[in-house]
């Protein structure tokens, strides 16, 4: 008998994720989880820095949040929110025992992604005509 030569582990370039798409809508909802703790945290706590800092310091963020850079951060910040959200939401679904067949799973997370997407540019559209 020959054996042939097997991964030790398990690796990404064994699936076809761009096929499959509840395994990247949940990898994709921990690296927004990771995201949202360290970025949201980060931006946050900048913020609140410069806030307590004085005047200066908090007008500096403010321009920073205000450029062009500051609003590709904001805004990739408000698709993670909301993806977040969503599938955060389908998870509780699922905590009650509801959409595990395939079919339900892959209309959900179709659902959930079109839902961030439309909460996201209802968010900047609203924000922007009040506020811009």
């Amino acid at each position: 008998m020959k054996s042939h030569p097997r991964p030790i582990s398990p690796h990404l370039q064994v699936y076809k994720l761009q096929t499959k798409l509840p395994p990247l809508l949940s990898i994709v909802f921990r690296i927004c989880g990771a995201g949202l703790m360290v970025g949201g945290t980060f931006f946050f706590l900048l913020w609140i820095v410069a806030a307590g800092t004085g005047p200066e310091a908090f007008e500096a963020v403010q321009n920073f949040f205000g450029s062009f850079f500051g609003y590709i951060v904001l805004f990739g910040l408000t698709v993670l929110v909301f993806y977040h959200m969503c599938n955060g939401m389908r998870h509780l679904l699922w905590d009650t025992g509801y959409g595990f067949d395939m079919p339900t799973v892959r209309k959900t997370g179709r659902i959930a992604v079109g839902a961030a997407i439309v909460l996201t540019l209802l968010a900047w559209i609203i924000g922007l005509s009040v506020y811009g």
